[in-house]
C-alpha cells in the first residue's frame, strides 16, 4: 500500500529483545502487504518508518501473541515483558494520532 500525502509516517526504533520477539511473530502478518518482510529484514540500526495501518497490524499481532501464544507460559519472563513493552509503546503511538 502506498502512503498518501496526508498519511503521517512514524519513525520507530526497535532493537534488542523487542526486535527478537517481534520477528518470532511475523508469520501472523501474512496479509499485511509486505510488513512481514520489512520486519524480517529490519536490523534495528535505524528507525523503521511505519504508517497507521502498519501500527494497527503490529499492535494486533502482538496482542494476539501475548494472549494466545504458547511461547509465553510465564507472564513475567523477559521475552513476554519485551513484547508487551513494544506493544504498549506502539499502542501509545496509535492512540496519539
Amino acid at each position: 500500500m502506498k502512503p498518501g500525502p496526508k498519511d503521517i509516517p512514524y519513525h520507530v526504533l526497535i532493537t534488542g529483545r523487542e526486535l527478537e520477539e517481534l520477528k518470532k511473530h511475523t508469520w501472523l502478518m501474512a496479509e499485511a502487504f509486505g510488513l512481514d518482510r520489512r520486519i524480517v529484514a529490519y536490523q534495528g540500526k535505524r528507525p523503521i518508518t511505519l504508517y497507521a495501518w502498519d501500527l494497527d497490524c503490529l499492535v494486533d499481532v502482538m496482542t494476539d501473541a501475548l494472549v494466545t501464544s504458547t511461547e509465553y507460559p510465564i507472564r513475567s519472563g523477559p521475552a513476554y515483558e519485551a513484547l508487551q513493552s513494544l506493544r504498549d509503546r506502539l499502542a501509545r503511538l496509535v492512540a496519539s494520532r
